[in-house]
């Protein structure tokens, strides 16, 4: 049954990514930004007064509102776990940019409080709406192709020192939990499963090649993947790029090829390279690498409150992403 009620939003930090959650939920029906939250007072009065809603330095004084239902968690890694098990203890639904946590021990602890909550826990992996990973995923499962053999992800991106010192949090295992692996290619590391299924083996590397001295964390890494359906996955992702490259896939299955360049998906079949979907709409204000599914999901997140079902991609799914870069640590005895 369908719940008509109209939902109370609120959303925990005023960063990077808080406006593409601030205009999704601007542009949804039956759905209401009460509150915004940020340690830093003028990011949260400057939030406040563009949406129009009330702003505060503490997250606690939303968990006792009962006209707030669902909370977007834009906040830096090590501060999702914590933030979430209040809030769903409190029977707030929550949406939580990713990863799921900083470690392993925090993400197990928020499954286990999402499995005891009233409320639903999201995990915001959106290249998973982009069209080219909808269409890859309904060929890999049609099987129209064949056999899937082989698939691998590029992510070449530009983070430079001053990057990381807008930031305290940014560059550091305590808090980031990561470098390249937990912040940017995480999404590339998600399809990447969720493309090839059950992981059987990870080996992989980590190095930090330009930015030595300025963070912990690797601003590089590789990795092979073996599936348990015996396709083998290669992986690269790299900050030390002097831009922000369009990510790269490639997915090859015994009857033809599934390549994507510059958000367009390609078949090469037969000698034939054959356009199958391209964007239809920009990333209305986004960095056009980020891609162009934010508002997808988070649409998609509140119809599964609504209609009362389970959303896709939950605790269990944000899991999967953040353990394989964990394994990709744990083989290149880095630290995780």
């Amino acid at each position: 049954m369908q719940n008509t009620k109209k939902l109370g939003a609120a959303i925990i930090g005023c960063g990077a990514i808080f406006p593409l959650h601030a205009q999704a939920l601007a542009g949804l029906q039956g759905v209401e930004l009460l509150a915004v939250v940020d340690s830093d007072p003028s990011k949260a009065e400057q939030a406040g007064r563009e949406y129009g809603c009330m702003s505060t330095t503490d997250y606690r004084t939303i968990i006792d509102r009962d006209d707030i239902d669902v909370v977007h968690l834009c906040t830096p890694h090590h501060l999702h776990a914590d933030m979430a098990v209040e809030l769903l203890h409190a029977g707030k639904h929550v949406l939580t940019e990713k990863p799921l946590a900083d470690s392993l021990d925090a993400a197990h602890r928020l499954l286990k409080a999402a499995a005891n909550s009233t409320g639903q826990l999201g995990v915001v992996f959106q290249n998973r709406y982009n069209d080219p990973s909808v269409r890859i995923k309904q060929m890999i499962e049609s099987g129209e192709l064949g056999r899937l053999l082989c698939l691998k992800g590029v992510v070449t991106w530009h983070r430079d020192e001053a990057y990381y010192q807008s930031s305290n949090w940014r560059g550091y295992w305590a808090t980031e939990g990561g470098g390249v692996l937990m912040n940017q290619t995480i999404h590339t590391l998600d399809l990447l499963q969720w493309f090839g299924g059950e992981i059987r083996s990870v080996r992989g590397s980590v190095t930090t090649d330009v930015l030595d001295g300025v963070i912990e964390v690797e601003d590089t890494a590789h990795a092979c993947i073996d599936f348990s359906n015996e396709a083998r996955g290669l992986f690269y992702g790299t900050n030390a790029y002097l831009v922000n490259s369009p990510v790269e896939l490639e997915v090859v299955f015994e009857q033809g090829t599934l390549l994507q360049r510059r958000d367009c998906l390609y078949l090469w079949k037969d000698d034939q390279e054959t356009l199958l979907c391209e964007p239809a709409t920009k990333s209305a204000g986004a960095k056009s690498y980020w891609g162009t599914g934010h508002f997808r999901l988070i649409e998609d997140f509140y119809s599964h409150i609504r209609e009362n079902r389970k959303f896709w991609i939950d605790g269990e799914e944000g899991l999967k992403a953040m353990k394989l870069a964990k394994d990709i640590y744990s083989s290149s005895n880095a630290r995780s």
